[in-house]
């Protein structure tokens, strides 16, 4: 059997969704996380959306991965954020 190619190859744009309860500093802490495992982040590769009826908002960023282990740390942090209720 010959093994499989990598699906990703790294480093690479890695795009990552976070959707939370509507809070003030919700858009501020998921930031903060980001930046910890992509000091490159900029306000830039940041986007917001509040929901159609204003309950969730989404936040969307493009990741610059530099490994899987990564992307899975930058997840379990995001989903420790109380607000949070999907990581995409």
């Amino acid at each position: 059997m010959s093994e499989e190619p990598p699906k990703i190859t790294y480093p690479c744009d890695y795009p990552i969704k976070v959707v939370g309860d509507v809070r003030a500093n919700l858009h501020d802490e998921v930031f903060e996380v980001v930046a910890k495992h992509d000091p490159t982040i900029t306000p830039a590769k940041v986007s917001q959306k509040t929901s159609r009826k204003g309950n969730f908002v989404s936040i969307s960023f493009m990741l610059v991965a530099e490994s899987e282990a990564q992307i899975h740390a930058l997840f379990a942090e995001l989903k420790e954020i109380e607000s949070v209720r999907l990581v995409l």
